[in-house]
């Protein structure tokens, strides 16, 4: 049965700004605590990039009243899951515990919410972490590629920031930059609070007002960055590092989570290269080999596997295909496959068979992810971070009423040549990554 992701929902605000949602759900005894902030590598300046990613793991290293150890404990002692993701749009952090235990797990988000300490050592510390984790990533093809799609994707727009930030900006941020940064924008005013599970809305609501409700908001200035629409032709990347599989990665303009174009293009992604999970948690295992993509390069031996990714975004982002090669592998014909792919699909009608597979097996996905407690918190604040709780509770009637037209006409917008680029690097034989012209 379908779940209702509206029923027992509560909504609120407190003075400071701070909103509150609560959802009971009495399956056991357990609570999700979610809290969003509005803040990403979105609202990041030049020269100050990686600065969200890295106060997130500073929110770890302990508040006066908290250790990090005791931050840790709180969790761990009780059987519980805590973590926290950093992305374009938002942070957030979350706990799922046993639910008697949820009074203490608001009172650690109150609490480093205002008094986290951001000692001078632990900055420096996470310094070194944070740049050995960036380092490792540029060890991998793939996310090079998608560094560099970004870059030319979004000449402008913070969107072409790589979360982790750049290593030149990384090298220079100060302790007094981050705490800036925590001070600015990790504040009620721009927060969302979200608890699901085993829970009396107004107990919860209480603990809320008290622990929450005095904190004090400042005066938030966003950065609002201007949409972008065309993207730059695609190019090859020298790259060296283990390894002789060939990669690609081709991207296309996408709408915004909010623009109506949305849910057709969710079906787009459906047909060409399988649905993707909007959430972190639960992909149902749905598999992508009905997919035109599929059919066209793995079974034909032009890639040995293929995948795509739409995300739900504040403004208007991009779609990725990502391909790997073996290593006797064309990556030019393997490139030619998918723009004559993406051809036919803007050619002519699409049959009401193929669309209706492509809804179900995206709305399979979708349900995969939303049936359990932590699931349920993470939609709440996800949702809401880039439209509002309705975007989410709508998502699957929205999605089945998807048009064969609707589908046709969103290709027709947005997977045109102004809205892609690519990007791709061949390796050699003795393992070294080199680049070619395609």
């Amino acid at each position: 049965m379908p779940i209702d992701l509206n029923q027992n929902l509560h909504q609120t605000r407190l003075k400071n700004g701070l909103r509150v949602m609560l959802k009971e759900i009495h399956t056991a005894p357990v609570t999700s605590t979610w809290i969003w902030y509005g803040i990403g590598s979105r609202n990041e300046l030049p020269g100050k990039t990686g600065l969200s990613h890295w106060v997130e793991h500073m929110q770890f290293k302990g508040t006066q009243k908290y250790s990090g150890d005791d931050i840790d404990d709180l969790v761990s002692r009780v059987g519980g899951y805590a973590n926290a993701f950093t992305s374009a749009d938002w942070t957030t952090y979350f706990e799922t515990m046993p639910s008697a235990h949820l009074r203490s797990t608001l009172a650690l988000e109150a609490d480093r919410m205002v008094n986290s300490r951001f000692d001078p050592a632990d900055v420096e510390t996470e310094r070194t972490v944070i740049l050995s984790e960036r380092e490792g990533s540029e060890n991998y093809p793939e996310f090079r590629l998608d560094e560099s799609v970004q870059q030319r994707a979004f000449r402008e727009h913070p969107y072409r920031n790589e979360v982790l930030g750049f290593r030149e900006d990384l090298i220079h941020h100060t302790r007094d930059d981050l705490y800036g940064h925590y001070r600015r924008y990790y504040q009620p005013s721009n927060a969302i609070l979200c608890v699901a599970g085993d829970i009396n809305p107004q107990a919860v609501l209480g603990d809320v007002e008290a622990l929450f409700g005095e904190i004090p908001s400042v005066p938030l200035s966003p950065i609002i960055p201007n949409p972008e629409n065309t993207l730059e032709p695609g190019e090859r990347i020298d790259m060296e590092g283990p390894g002789e599989a060939h990669y690609l990665e081709i991207a296309w303009r996408c709408p915004s989570a909010s623009d109506p174009d949305f849910f057709a293009y969710a079906i787009i992604e459906s047909l060409l290269s399988g649905p993707s999970s909007l959430n972190m948690f639960g992909s149902g295992g749905i598999s992508n080999r009905t997919s035109r993509l599929y059919q066209a390069l793995v079974e034909e031996d032009l890639a040995a596997s293929i995948f795509g990714d739409l995300s739900a975004t504040i403004d208007p982002g991009v779609y990725k295909v990502f391909a790997t090669i073996r290593p006797d592998g064309d990556p030019l014909a393997a490139l030619n496959a998918i723009d004559e792919q993406v051809r036919l699909l803007c050619a002519s009608a699409l049959s009401a068979t193929e669309i209706e597979r492509a809804i179900k097996q995206a709305s399979a996905l979708f349900a995969y992810g939303s049936d359990n407690i932590t699931n349920q918190g993470f939609w709440m604040g996800y949702a809401s971070s880039f439209a509002d709780y309705q975007w989410v509770a709508e998502y699957l009637p929205r999605l089945r009423a998807v048009t064969p037209d609707q589908v046709l006409n969103a290709a027709r917008k947005y997977l045109r040549a102004a809205f892609r680029t690519w990007s791709g690097v061949t390796a050699r034989r003795r393992g070294r990554y080199s680049a070619t012209h395609w």
